[in-house]
């Protein structure tokens, strides 16, 4: 019997789907470490139709399978396999990187693996959260260094590019929507990035409750507690609960050229 049907049997007290042991294949080379094909093609390979380990639907029993032996047996084993995405895992920053492209300027995934020794043209950036933030400011201030955060998306991309910025002594700061998923997403950055000081230099305690105080607007929901690693930010979400109140970042879009423009200066040297 297949080691991995056996697991799967063993912990789950459930009898593996039919045809579970063609993707004994896929599994062994995750542990050998060799890149797989994008993941339809891997599906293919092995006898299933494309959209078997991509699409939930296609064949519930063999997906559900698929992903438990992933996520339970082979968690300590990255899956190396090419992507067939292009859209949400490209990284899009204007004024980072030296390039006689026009700005802003998007990498997709495999352009990605080769900026390690891209020469960068700034040494700060503002991180922003919000899409259309990221270029209405790069419509009205198209020399500023920005980058485009994409709020949950913490593609592998995104987090290799942010580390290689970071690497090169580029002071980043995060600007994000002041509620409680905004303060998830800006805690992931933290502690990812090792939480540098500069990072809430902009979006302080002090400035946030300025800010829920003139713009904040009432909502139990987008108000919670959740549970915050970064010291500085369970303060920020604790006013956030206290008030009550939100504010979203298209709401502070005057404010933010206005501190951006002195934080930038503030780090030019």
């Amino acid at each position: 019997m297949s080691k991995y049907v056996e697991y799967y049997e063993k912990m789950t007290n459930k009898k593996a789907p039919n045809s579970a042991s063609n993707l004994d294949r896929i599994f062994q080379e995750i542990e050998q470490g060799i890149e797989l094909p994008p993941r339809g093609q891997q599906a293919v390979n092995v006898g299933f139709t494309a959209h078997t380990l991509i699409d939930s639907q296609e064949n519930p029993l063999i997906f559900s399978y698929y992903r438990w032996i992933i996520n339970n047996m082979l968690m300590d084993y990255p899956v190396k396999e090419l992507s067939a995405k292009l859209i949400g895992t490209s990284f899009t920053s204007a004024n980072v990187f030296k390039t006689d492209l026009p700005q802003p300027v998007t990498l997709n995934q495999w352009q990605i693996e080769q900026m390690d020794t891209v020469n960068l043209m700034t040494n700060k950036a503002v991180i922003l959260e919000n899409n259309g933030v990221f270029i209405l400011l790069h419509k009205l201030h198209p020399d500023w260094p920005l980058i485009n955060q994409a709020g949950n998306d913490f593609n592998a991309g995104n987090n290799r590019i942010m580390l290689a910025i970071k690497k090169q002594h580029v002071k980043l700061t995060y600007l994000g929507d002041l509620d409680s998923s905004g303060i998830k997403i800006a805690d992931h950055l933290a502690r990812f990035l090792g939480n540098p000081k500069e990072l809430f230099e902009i979006q302080s305690q002090d400035q946030v409750v300025d800010w829920l105080v003139r713009f904040g607007k009432k909502d139990v929901k987008r108000t919670r507690e959740i549970n915050i690693q970064t010291p500085l930010l369970a303060d920020v979400l604790e006013s956030i609960h206290t008030f009550g109140k939100f504010a979203e970042q298209e709401q502070l879009m005057d404010e933010y050229e206005i501190l951006i423009s002195k934080w930038l200066e503030k780090n030019s040297n």
